[in-house]
C-alpha cells in the first residue's frame, strides 16, 4: 500500500509541476534564477530520455516505459525485500516511469524544469518523476549492501 501512495504523490506532484512550468514560461530556454549560479527553473521539452538518448523515439520510449512499469508491479517482490525502504524504492520508481510516460503520450515529449549549474559545469535538465526515479535507484543500491536477506544475494549464495 505504501508503494501505491508514494507512486500517487510522485505522478500528482510531477503532473501538477509540469503543468505550472508549462503554463508559467515560454518554450525555447526562459529560465528564472532561483540561487544564482547553481540553480534556475527552465522549460524544456525533451523528446528523449535521459540526456535527450533516443530523441524522437516515442513509440519506442513509451513501450519501453510500459513493460518497465509492469514488470517492477509483477515482479517486484521476487527483485526486493518486503522492507519499508524497498517499497519506498518501489513507489518512488512506479510514480517517476509513470509520471514521464504520461507525457509522452499525451505530449510527444517530456517537460524538463529542474537546471542545475557550478561555474562552467551543467547538468542537463530533469523533472520530479527523474528525481524519483534516481532516487529510487540509490535507495535500493544503498539499502541491498545492508540486506542480508536480499533476494538476489541469496540465489547467488544457492549457486555456490
Amino acid at each position: 500500500m505504501l508503494a501505491l501512495i508514494l507512486c500517487l504523490i510522485v505522478v500528482l506532484l510531477d503532473q501538477f509541476t509540469k503543468v505550472w512550468v508549462r503554463s508559467s514560461f515560454v518554450c525555447g530556454g526562459e529560465s528564472l534564477e532561483v540561487i544564482p549560479g547553481f540553480f534556475n527553473l527552465v522549460y524544456v521539452r525533451n523528446p528523449g530520455a535521459a540526456w535527450g538518448m533516443l530523441g524522437g523515439q516515442q513509440v519506442i520510449l513509451i513501450a519501453l516505459s510500459v513493460v518497465v512499469f509492469i514488470l517492477l508491479a509483477v515482479f517486484h517482490r521476487r527483485v526486493l525485500n518486503p522492507t519499508l525502504d524497498h517499497r519506498i524504492a518501489l513507489g518512488l520508481m512506479l510514480g517517476g516511469v509513470l509520471g514521464n510516460m504520461i507525457d509522452r503520450i499525451k505530449l510527444g515529449w517530456v517537460t524538463d524544469f529542474l537546471d542545475f549549474h557550478i561555474g562552467t559545469h551543467h547538468w542537463p535538465s530533469f523533472n520530479v518523476a527523474d528525481s524519483a526515479i534516481c532516487i529510487a535507484v540509490g535507495i535500493y543500491l544503498l539499502s541491498s549492501l545492508w540486506h542480508k536477506s536480499h533476494p538476489l544475494k541469496n540465489s547467488a549464495d544457492d549457486d555456490k
